[in-house]
Order: structure tokens, then sequence, then C-alpha cells
């Protein structure tokens, strides 16, 4: 009866741990493009052309127009001429519709047109990056009172530097950082160069 216990216990506890671990800092960034938008404007956004250009700052987020997420765009948008100025450049990627960024990467309260949010709508590149995507819960509104029915993705940012190897990897969950923190975590990486 203990044994059928024990391995009933390990058992479950293996089932409610996460599949994967997000990626780790000297890893291998998965290359992908995905549609986006910058200022409103439809995009293709692809990781490799970025990386020719300099370190890229790949932030997951879970849902525009949510508190640490709006608050997240908008201070990359006020910091996104000091990342330009380290040559590095930024790419917000969510759950969220095509339609939903449009209107996100141009308002002046968030992105900004300041840099491109990309639509990871099929949740596959967060899936490459070993992240954990659930579904919102029954009722989950966004701060405009709009249902949300898309997969929220969480919350981690990964500098990957121009030989695309991650620099720098950040969780607010893991590491207990604010939205903004990521903002100033990733810009002092990129400054370091």
């Amino acid at each position: 009866m203990k044994k059928h216990l024990l391995i009933g216990l390990l058992a479950a506890a293996l089932s409610a741990s996460p599949a994967f671990a997000a990626l780790k800092v000297g890893d291998t960034a998965p290359d992908f493009t995905a549609a986006g938008s910058l200022g409103g404007k439809d995009i293709n956004f692809k990781l490799a052309d970025a990386l020719k250009k300099g370190p890229v700052v790949v932030y997951f987020y879970p849902s525009a127009y949510t508190g640490g997420c709006d608050l997240q765009a908008r201070t990359f948008a006020e910091e996104a001429d000091k990342f330009t100025a380290a040559g590095a450049s930024i790419i917000g990627v969510s759950g969220d519709t095509l339609d939903r960024l449009q209107k996100f990467s141009a308002d002046p309260k968030f992105c900004a047109g300041k840099f491109p949010v990309a639509s990871d709508s099929d949740t596959k590149v967060a899936v490459r990056y070993n992240l954990t995507v659930r579904q919102p819960g029954p009722g989950a509104k966004d701060n405009q009172g709009n249902p949300l029915t898309h997969a929220i993705i969480e919350r981690h940012t990964y500098v990957i530097g121009q030989n695309g190897k991650i620099i720098a990897s950040m969780n607010s969950s893991a590491d207990g950082i604010s939205p903004v923190e990521h903002v100033e975590k990733s810009l002092a990486v990129v400054s370091k160069k």
C-alpha cells in the first residue's frame, strides 16, 4: 500500500511541474518569423534579420491592454532611443491577435510606434522558447472591458546576442522582477557591450 501511495505522489508531483524550463543563458535562441505591427502598420518580423543589426530584446508578455503589459510597453517605448543607441532592437511577443496589436503598437500610451510587437496567436514561438502558455480564466477581461480569448504567455524577456546566443533571461515569476525591471535590466545588458 505504501509503495502505491509513493508512486502516486511521485506521479502527481511530476505531472504538476512544468514540462519545460525556459531557455538559459548560453542557449541558442530559436529563430522565428512572425506577423506583427509597428505603429499600426503590418510587418513581418524575422529574428535572423534583426540579429544582423545587433542584439535583440525579445520580450514575451501576457496580453495587450492589461496593467503590467501596458506599463512594460510604455517603458520600452520611453527607453527605445537608448536601446537604439546601444545598437539593440526590441520585439514584444504575445498571444494577442494582429488586430489588437495594430492598435496597441500605434497608441502613444503604449508602444507609441517605437518598436514592433508580434502576434504568437498559435503560441508556436512561445513553445519553442519553452515558456508556459495558459488559457485565460472564465470571464477574464482586459482593462478596456474586452474578453480575453487568446492564450496567455508568461512574462519572460530574453536578450539575444548578435551570435544568436541568449545573453540574458528574465522571468517575472521565477526572478520576482516587475515589468519595468525587465526593461531596465535589458537596457543594462545591451549597454555593456
